[in-house]
């Protein structure tokens, strides 16, 4: 398997490297700072916590998510069409390669996996830039090989644009976005054959249900603890806002309504709204400008985990007691006093 290297270059402002008193040769890395803008943050994260760093290297890494049977963490690079693992043990190895891209398309500027995420038997999903679907990873943890199954490809006859991140609710539906990423031109594409944006749901049995096509760029995508509401961020530097929606008895949602406007945090912080998670009280993890910005179940934007990158997405792990987040070329870890959602 090819190996990562940890060797990190950033100015000393950014990055601080500390030896542990009972390892006198293994050294972690930290970047960047937890910022606080509402005092209750502080049970929710420690907000002297470091950010460490866990690989580099990447070109754009990209949807992280924990495999407790595992104990590992897998997360994509999108342009690189490669799906890596760590653990604390191995560090970062590659795990598939191609995750996004097998064949049966060929023009994507994008053309890896995206978000990842397990269904309710445990098995691998994945947005596909490249191959245009969401799909079912069919190898074996002990010896993984690219092979994959589409479980959904196509709305109304028609292929998607490039599913792009998605949540499994704990019946076993899927809820995913589909933006226009990896085409190679996000406007204009002539193999775009969606003349929208789709937020979308699918059930076990295959049926797929549109849910809207209002947003411009509908990205990550996340459930409420109760799973009566959806939250999708739109990363749009226009219109930079996750939008929350009550999910009805019958599978659709209505009650559309602004959760956070960013927007006006995009003038001097890197990042757009991107990929996002719930703990168990109902606290947002969401990506965005600045980092992960940490919102109350209401609304209210706590404090961030400032990584200093422009920060893809964000998983929990090691019993929900852990934040992984992508970011850029890192992939970094840091400690939470809350539980993630799925521990």
């Amino acid at each position: 398997m090819k190996r990562i290297s940890h060797l990190i270059f950033l100015p000393l402002t950014l990055l601080i490297a500390c030896q542990s008193a009972d390892d006198h040769t293994a050294k972690d890395l930290y970047i960047g700072e937890i910022r606080v803008h509402d005092p209750t943050l502080g049970s929710i994260i420690d907000t002297t916590a470091n950010i460490s760093i866990r690989g580099e290297g990447f070109t754009w890494s990209e949807g992280p998510v924990w495999i407790p049977s595992q104990e590992k963490l897998l997360f994509s690079d999108v342009p690189e069409n490669i799906i890596y693992s760590w653990d604390s043990i191995a560090g970062i190895d590659t795990f598939l390669t191609p995750s996004g891209i097998t064949g049966e398309t060929t023009n994507s500027n994008e053309p890896g996996s995206n978000g990842l995420a397990l269904d309710l038997d445990g098995r691998l999903l994945l947005c596909q830039h490249g191959d245009r679907r969401l799909a079912r990873w069919e190898g074996s943890w002990d010896q993984p090989v690219a092979s994959y199954s589409t479980v959904a490809g196509r709305y109304d006859g028609n292929r998607f644009d490039s599913p792009n991140d998605l949540v499994v609710a704990s019946n076993g539906n899927i809820y995913f976005t589909d933006p226009p990423y990896g085409l190679n031109d996000q406007v204009n594409d002539p193999e775009k054959e969606i003349p929208f944006q789709g937020v979308y749901r699918i059930i076990p049995d295959g049926e797929l249900l549109l849910l809207t096509k209002e947003l411009s760029r509908p990205n990550g995508v996340a459930l409420s603890p109760d799973e009566k509401t959806l939250y999708v961020a739109n990363s749009d530097p226009d219109r930079a806002i996750w939008m929350a929606y009550d999910i009805m008895e019958d599978g659709r949602v209505e009650n559309e309504r602004l959760f956070f406007d960013a927007t006006p945090l995009t003038a001097n912080l890197r990042g757009l709204p991107d990929g996002l998670k719930v703990d168990k009280q109902g606290n947002l993890f969401a990506t965005g400008p600045g980092g992960v910005l940490i919102f109350s179940p209401e609304g209210t934007h706590l404090g961030t985990i400032f990584t200093t990158q422009a920060t893809a997405n964000c998983s929990f792990g090691k019993d929900g007691q852990s934040l992984f987040m992508t970011a850029d070329m890192y992939l970094l870890e840091v400690p939470i006093l809350t539980t993630g959602m799925g521990f």
